[in-house]
């Protein structure tokens, strides 16, 4: 009997990547697993065929091979044999292995590295316009003596006899398996005889990495820079993990940081808030002045648009928010504060008119004793 396209097999397109491929295969090995289709000769063979199917399709060399020639190349080329137990033993390694970070390589499992996190103190100016920084942190890398193995070099390894070389121990019951790393060989499905002196057969060493980092503009507080590879190294030749740098920006001694806004306090003198006037603002593209209008009263806030943080997401940039604070002088002379009582006598006949909220403050308090008092 001919043998069907593997392609047709697993239900899937010529041009199916190898995640839609494992998808597809863990699907239907699950469906005709001969625990779920007892004495049914027609399913274990659809169960073979898809494992067969699944070898090919998901080995980058069979496939190509298989595309150019069928199946007529791969048996040119010859191949391996399978078990129906060994196929579902690889259904549940693929999906214990992609939940814990596990994988199997060369017939031992591998684990890929841990991922690391680096907290990067910024100034607001650096958080703002962008920064180039190099940070240094202490990481599990690979030992340079034994290249990971664990192995002093040119010292000879045995396989392991509990797991046969695989890194797996494997228990079943009905059509439930879980597969667990190897407790003697911990994964590597060799046993080590001569552990490397450098890493004591660990494979890995604690050392000090220097990575370099852009900053993009625009980031604030909580934001994370992820540098693919740059965390602990993999066991067992397993992939290394990857390294998050999070902003942290400092206080700033006079912009305050809400999102894209900022906001700043600017003092004013009592004449310049009484008369109108002109004062220098500083922003974080130069100083501008702000024109303050007659009678202004501390507390008023006035809005300097754009001129706050161009968003690292894009978008257009906030505005500054400048909060007026009227100064009371201080360490006046003598003339000076002959001439600040001569103006308060003056105003003091009219209070209504120069002062109003003293005035109406002044209105409240009187109402409420006559209130106590009744």
């Amino acid at each position: 009997m001919a043998k069907r396209d593997y392609y047709t097999v697993l239900d899937v397109a010529r041009t199916a990547t190898e995640v839609e491929i494992k998808k597809s295969y863990r699907r239907l090995a699950m469906k005709f697993h001969p625990d779920r289709n007892p004495n049914d000769h027609e399913a274990e063979e659809k169960f073979k065929e898809c494992k067969e199917a699944y070898e090919v399709l998901t080995d980058a060399q069979k496939r190509a091979i298989y595309d150019q020639h069928g199946h007529e190349g791969l048996a040119a080329r010859g191949g391996g044999g399978f078990s129906a137990a060994d196929a579902f033993s690889d259904i549940f390694g693929d999906v214990f292995g992609d939940i814990f970070g596990g994988g199997r390589r060369g017939g031992r499992q591998v684990f890929r590295g841990a991922d690391l996190r680096y907290d990067l103190e910024l100034d607001l100016e650096q958080a703002v316009f962008g920064h180039d920084a190099d940070v240094e942190f202490t990481t599990l890398g690979e030992c340079e003596t034994c290249k990971g193995s664990g192995a002093e070099p040119d010292s000879k390894v045995a396989t392991c006899e509990t797991c046969h070389g695989s890194g797996q121990v494997r228990m079943q019951q009905g059509i439930f398996a879980v597969q667990q790393t190897c407790p003697r060989c911990k994964g590597r499905g060799q046993v080590i005889t001569e552990p490397c002196d450098n890493c004591l057969g660990q494979g890995r060493i604690r050392k000090k990495k220097s990575v370099a980092v852009k900053v993009p503009a625009g980031v604030d507080n909580g934001d994370r820079i992820r540098l693919a590879g740059d965390g602990e190294a993999g066991r067992n030749g397993g992939p290394p993990g990857d390294l998050y740098v999070e902003i942290r920006v400092r206080e700033h001694a006079i912009f305050e940081r809400d999102g894209s806004h900022l906001s700043c306090e600017v003092p004013v003198s009592f004449a310049t808030a009484t008369l109108g006037g002109t004062v220098e603002v500083p922003t974080l593209g130069g100083n501008v002045e702000l024109k303050v209008p007659t009678e202004t009263q501390s507390g008023r806030v006035f809005r300097l648009r754009e001129k706050g943080v161009k968003p690292v997401r894009g978008g257009p940039a906030g505005d500054l928010f400048c909060r007026v604070v009227v100064e009371t002088p201080v360490n006046l002379t003598d003339d000076q504060k002959t001439l600040l009582r001569k103006l308060e006598e003056s105003m003091h006949a009219s209070t209504r008119n120069h002062s109003p909220r003293q005035h109406s403050w002044l209105d409240g308090v009187k109402r409420f004793f006559e209130t106590m008092r009744s």
